[in-house]
């Protein structure tokens, strides 16, 4: 086994409150329960001595490894090729569909022989509390329990386990067309134990599991070129999103870094404000109106815990229940992914101020007026209110998006998007008749407008520029079109457009920015993000610059993994890097692909 598997080497599982990644050797090297964000069980990813973790795979060692999902669903199927046999393992988690929040968690893995004859191996090695908690194993014939301070652990097989210390390990032979299965349970301290599992209850929850996805994915109304990569990001922005409160994390990981033995390793299982608002536009597109409106309930309540009170309305992230207490910390006992240290828990950028998650919110509640219909007088009344706060304070310096930690500054991107603020602001007042104070955000909106004007322009670059003291480009910038700020092919836009190919393209992978010319306050340098390739599509397909922007999504989607997903950067060699997998990269493919399909749609005269 691999120590240190590829990041992109990995799918996901997840029953909408937390979720596993499961590398192609069959490891499941990251499980956190009983929420996204909740203490690892399995951590191997992390380190692989002390991370603890799952394997289910062939004990031949000359075994070759695929995967794939299951048809339109979040089953993931690993199969194993060898000589003597071809197995498979089926790594699933049943939805918890009463949207209730819960400390059972369940992970099934199935495996039959497909072909010949199969030895499988089982090592279940868990460490409880990111490998902080020791935890007593007690084995008898109805499986296996792990006791770990507040929680419990059951590992129930259709198959013999035995002792291994703390830990257990088992073998079974399989041949052509026979199955077994082994499930992980966790679960509060001293709560009831699960039913002991048969092959034929577990076939019929993996029958219910697909249904369960296949008919969420029917809602789906895209047409376009690209319906796989487009419905494997959707079911993706699904399994990172929990379901009690419809809130959206950044990635399923902590710590993943952003170059191999870098200090950038940050801790995105939170919810972005920008990641989470962003998100409703992708939704909306793709016809999943529900989804986009529990996030826009669940902003809303954010605003509103906040009216009456001192400082900002809004933070820029929070857990998945809204709770604003994010404190970081380091697992100093954590060797990191490659030696990647230190490995953070938690997430110091919470407290930064980032103004531009003002315009982001308020344009998620502007999106489709089957949203902007819901919207109650309270709600209301707290969004007037924020705006009200903000036509004093949007003209401030800040962190930025990127969340440096190199000083605050007057970040370009942050008045685009203050624009937006005061721009939507006032498109949700006039078409819905409600109170606000219209010439208030009309004189904050346009002062935004003139400042980015005069300010956030080079004449140097003949560009848009990071902010205001400088030269520097910023990817950011690519959404200016997107928001309206700034017509899609407007000479001065065009002009910025061949600044940032000049600058910031590579090969057709787009960086964030250029951390030498606009030091960030850390060390090290990092990939192209993922994120910033998909908005560069979608701006040259706003700016007529179809061939370019076709070629550039088609060459993008090399550099997915085997079965469709994104981390958040792409290595100097084309590895991925960062947490894994990335909401707003598969968000912003999804707004990629739609305006480029509607582009070359009107092209074509359709």
């Amino acid at each position: 086994m691999d120590r240190y598997p590829p990041i992109a080497e990995h799918g996901l599982v997840g029953d909408l409150q937390t979720a596993a990644l499961i590398s192609s050797q069959g490891v499941v090297d990251w499980f956190a329960a009983p929420r996204f964000d909740s203490p690892s069980i399995f951590a191997a990813l992390l380190d692989h001595d002390r991370g603890g973790y799952f394997r289910l795979a062939p004990e031949e060692t000359d075994a070759s490894c695929r995967q794939l999902y299951y048809p339109d669903t979040a089953v993931l199927v690993t199969r194993f090729m060898s000589p003597d046999g071809v197995g498979e393992v089926f790594d699933f988690m049943p939805p918890d569909q009463t949207r209730t929040p819960t400390d059972r968690h369940t992970l099934i893995r199935g495996m039959r022989a497909v072909r010949g004859t199969v030895h499988f191996t089982l090592e279940c090695r868990p460490r409880f509390d990111y490998g902080r908690a020791e935890h007593q194993l007690a084995l008898d014939g109805q499986g296996a329990l792990f006791r770990a301070p507040g929680i419990d652990g059951y590992l129930q097989t259709t198959f013999p386990l035995e002792r291994d210390g703390q830990d257990v390990r088992g073998k079974v032979t399989l041949w052509a067309g026979e199955s077994h299965a082994a499930v992980f349970t966790v679960c509060a301290s001293g709560a009831e134990a699960p039913a002991l599992p048969t092959v034929d209850g577990l076939t019929e929850q993996f029958e219910e599991v697909v249904r369960f996805w296949q008919r969420w994915l029917r809602q789906s109304r895209y047409r376009g070129r690209w319906p796989e990569l487009v419905h494997r990001s959707v079911i993706t922005l699904k399994l990172l999103t929990y379901a009690p409160t419809g809130a959206l994390i950044a990635a399923a990981t902590t710590g993943l870094p952003e170059q191999v033995g870098g200090e950038r390793n940050w801790d995105y299982r939170f919810t972005w404000v920008r990641d989470g608002a962003l998100s409703v536009r992708a939704m909306l597109d793709l016809g999943f109106v529900e989804e986009a409106a529990a996030f826009v309930h669940w902003l809303v309540d954010r605003l509103r815990e906040r009216e009456g009170e001192d400082g900002e309305p809004l933070q820029t992230m929070y857990r998945v229940d809204g709770n604003p207490e994010l404190p970081e910390e380091t697992l100093d006992h954590f060797e990191g992914y490659r030696g990647s240290f230190p490995v953070r828990i938690g997430n110091g950028a919470a407290d930064q101020l980032q103004l531009d998650i003002y315009g982001e919110a308020v344009y998620a509640v502007s999106q489709g007026g089957e949203i902007a219909q819901q919207a109650t007088y309270q709600g209301w009344r707290a969004l007037a209110r924020t705006l009200d706060w903000f036509t004093e304070n949007w003209n401030r310096p800040d962190e930025g998006i990127w969340e440096t930690r190199g000083g605050r500054k007057d970040f370009t991107y942050s008045r685009v998007m203050s624009w937006v603020a005061f721009d939507h602001g006032l498109r949700l007042a006039e078409a819905f008749r409600r109170p606000a104070d219209l010439e208030g955000w009309r004189r904050a909106r346009d002062a935004i407008f003139e400042q980015v004007m005069q300010r956030g322009w080079s004449e140097t670059e003949r560009a848009f520029i990071q902010h205001y003291d400088g030269d520097v480009l910023d990817a950011s910038l690519l959404l200016m079109p997107r928001v309206a700020f700034i017509a899609p092919r407007d000479p001065s836009w065009l002009s910025t457009l061949d600044a940032m190919d000049r600058r910031l393209v590579s090969d057709s992978l787009v960086y964030r920015y250029d951390p030498a010319a606009s030091p960030d306050g850390l060390r090290g340098s990092e990939g192209t993000f993922s994120l910033c390739t998909f908005l560069y599509v979608d701006a040259l397909a706003r700016a007529g610059r179809l061939p370019q922007a076709r070629y550039t999504f088609e060459k993008m989607q090399m550099y997915a993994n085997h079965i469709g997903l994104f981390s958040e950067e792409v290595g100097p060699s084309g590895e991925q890097l960062g947490n894994f997998p990335q909401a707003f990269t598969h968000l912003s493919l999804i707004m990629a692909a739609v305006t480029l399909d509607e582009a070359l749609d009107h092209e074509q005269g359709r």
